[in-house]
């Protein structure tokens, strides 16, 4: 799976909802290998917006589209700056991945020093233990940005879900889990809450 995202404050929330339906509506047809989008807008007015393509081909065939570069264009005038762009060339799922059924998504972005082992230690020893306990956690994406950065999208059944479970104190063996993994990271986490989830797929 290949992965765009893009990201920058906007200044009208509705209106950029009301484009990205309507290329779902209209152009989404043509798009060739797309899979689906998880979008939305923080409380401070940033837009985390992510693609999902088959191919990076695929992805690029989409770009490369007349209507496709119509489209951006009047939605680029939303943006108060300039946008952020992240193609990942590869993605990891957990669990059940991502989900058009979630309430609550929740965005991570960090820097990674191994993501290989970052995963590898995710599904032998955090993921298997995941489920049980913290029921509200549907799935999650990984994207690595190719340069360093990695962007982590957790899907929730709910926002109220999601805080009561990070408000339970892990047992023990968790804990040392919560630990290990944080020694594949370097610097700080920077979190995004979506608390209204625009998601799509085909």
């Amino acid at each position: 799976m290949f992965v765009q995202i893009i990201q920058g404050r906007i200044t009208d929330a509705a209106a950029l909802r009301a484009a990205i339906d309507r290329w779902v509506a209209e152009l989404a047809p043509g798009a060739s290998g797309w899979l689906g989008a998880t979008a939305g807008v923080t409380e401070d007015g940033s837009l985390f917006n992510l693609a999902r393509f088959a191919t990076p081909e695929d992805a690029r065939r989409n770009s490369d589209r007349p209507e496709q570069g119509r489209w951006w264009e009047e939605v680029s005038r939303l943006f108060d700056g300039e946008p952020v762009f992240h193609d990942c060339e590869r993605a990891e799922t957990w669990l059940d991945g991502g989900s058009d059924g979630a309430g609550f998504v929740q965005v991570i972005q960090s820097r990674v020093r191994d993501f290989d082992g970052l995963v590898a230690r995710m599904r032998e020893r955090a993921v298997p233990r995941l489920r049980a306990l913290r029921p509200d956690v549907i799935g999650g994406l990984m994207c690595p940005h190719g340069d360093g950065g990695l962007t982590e999208v957790v899907y929730f059944a709910s926002e109220k879900e999601a805080r009561e479970g990070e408000g339970r104190t892990p047992p023990p063996e968790a804990q040392a889990e919560i630990e290990a993994l944080t020694r594949f990271y370097e610097g700080g986490l920077t979190y995004l809450d979506l608390r209204d989830p625009w998601l799509y797929s085909p």
